[in-house]
């Protein structure tokens, strides 16, 4: 899965990817155009500093020179047309300067988060390997961070490798300044025998830095399945917010490490598969936390979200001075002026991004529920732009599928539209757009519908970004992870 990430300044709720390349360094496919040597404009994703935001799409099970879910990030890059338009550009382990070899099944891009980890201005890759052996065991797992540059990409940086057999480090990661030292940090989880965690090895990622990793949490029988960042009590540093799932234990918390050890802040006994954001729904300047695919947790008798029907989306309020104590919010497609209807296993909330799509403040989300039918197209899969009526309200906002006016292709089954969500300003015109993945697309090679918002809103045309267009190889299930 893919854990979709977001810092809590507005400028940083901004989501997408890129990679630029250079040939010298092995790069493959077209470097953006525009780049230069001049400083960067600070875009969230904008790997070459040209002012655009890319998107980074993870293929970790894709083929790379002929071994099977070796995996690679395919970066499109952002232009005056959006994504699509300006080439792709691909990185793998097989890349000059990332760190690693190419080996099949190690599935390198299973999550992909996009910061500035160095300081230089320029948005860096920070990509997991869960499925990685190294000379600790199989499965150990790597976390790698890939430098952008003017030029595209300068080499890469080990950031934490797995120390026994399984450990399978970077099957999700978030970043963020949480010790507040200047330095971004990398929390992503790991396991041991019986047990797993939430881990963060902090910042700065140099040469004899210290790779030593940091526990946050734990537990017997379960682990993390989702994380995000953001400042939810307005003190001005990050958060950690994890949602965690195992046979008898499930939730979602939040801990803060400003006073030197990590301390729970909030917490509750929902639990979610799938997914967590931040962005500010209410445009308090304050972050919120949004709890996707909200399921029961069977152990305990309270809950957040009473109906749940296919999914539910918990909303909960950030408030200066006590970590998300603004109040709460349930969504459903049942809820008023929610486009669809509620079915078992609609996936409802499951995959989520943010951004501020019709320019009045406040944040808006983009929703994807990839096992919703279309007819009677099973798992052909639907997004939602929904926006925040009141901090005790439900969201509210239209459905849209590839049979809706205005959206490329034809619902098929098992398309999958929805199974990942990221947002950015691809064309560099102000105001964030959309992208939503559908990885079954084309017998699963998958593909990628981006739109861009117009002037008047959201809700925009939209268009198909696959394999085939890009002249990929290797593609399978493209579009399954988004980079953020």
């Amino acid at each position: 899965m893919a854990a979709h990430l977001r810092n809590p300044t507005r400028n940083k709720l901004i989501a997408a990817g890129a990679l630029c390349a250079a040939t010298a360094l092995g790069f493959t496919g077209l470097a953006a155009g525009g780049a230069s040597a001049a400083a960067p404009v600070k875009v969230r994703a904008d790997y070459n500093g040209d002012g655009y935001a890319d998107l980074a799409v993870g293929v970790p099970n894709g083929t790379v020179d002929g071994k099977a879910k070796a995996g690679y990030v395919n970066v499109v890059w952002g232009g005056a047309d959006g994504i699509g338009k300006h080439g792709s550009t691909t990185v793998s382990q097989g890349t000059t300067g990332v760190p690693g070899t190419v080996e099949a099944g190690d599935r390198f891009g299973t999550a992909v988060a996009s910061d500035d980890m160095n300081g230089d201005g320029y948005a860096d890759l920070v990509v997991g390997t869960p499925h990685e052996a190294n000379d600790a065991g199989l499965g150990a797992g790597t976390v790698a961070v890939v430098w952008g540059a003017a030029s595209g990409f300068k080499g890469g940086f080990t950031a934490a490798n797995g120390e026994i057999d399984d450990a399978s480090y970077g099957a999700l990661v978030a970043t963020g300044d949480f010790d507040k030292d200047g330095d971004n940090d990398i929390a992503f989880n790991s396991h041991f025998d019986e047990s797993s965690s939430v881990v963060v090895r902090k910042g700065p990622f140099t040469a004899g830095s210290s790779a030593k990793v940091e526990r946050v949490e734990g537990w017997h029988f379960a682990g993390p399945v989702a994380l995000t960042a953001g400042d939810f009590d307005g003190d001005g540093g990050d958060d950690l917010a994890f949602s965690y799932d195992g046979m008898e234990i499930s939730g979602t918390q939040v801990m803060n490490r400003a006073s030197g050890t990590w301390k729970e802040t909030w917490s509750t006994a929902d639990s979610t598969d799938d997914e967590l954001v931040t962005g500010d729904f209410d445009g308090d300047g304050t972050a919120d936390l949004a709890v996707g695919n909200v399921q029961p947790n069977p152990e305990v008798e309270e809950t957040a979200c009473a109906d749940r029907l296919g999914g539910a989306l918990l909303t909960v309020y950030g408030k200066k001075g006590t970590t998300l104590g603004g109040g709460s919010s349930c969504t459903t497609q049942n809820s008023d002026q929610v486009g669809g209807t509620a079915e078992a296993e609609d996936n409802f909330g499951a995959h989520l991004a943010v951004g501020d799509l019709d320019e009045n403040g406040a944040d808006e989300l983009l929703v994807g529920a990839d096992h919703e039918a279309v007819g009677t197209a099973k798992n052909a899969g639907t997004y939602w732009v929904l926006t925040s009526t009141g901090t005790a309200k439900p969201f509210t906002g239209p459905a849209f599928s590839q049979n809706s006016a205005g959206v490329a292709g034809t619902a098929e089954a098992d398309d999958r539209l929805g199974a990942a969500a990221a947002t950015g300003d691809y064309n560099g015109d102000g105001r964030p757009d959309i992208a939503v993945g559908a990885p079954g697309e084309d017998a699963r090679k998958g593909g990628v519908w981006y739109g861009a918002t117009p002037e008047e809103g959201p809700n925009p045309p939209v268009t198909s970004v696959t394999p085939g267009k890009l002249g990929l190889s290797g593609a399978q299930e493209y579009g399954s992870v988004l980079g953020q």
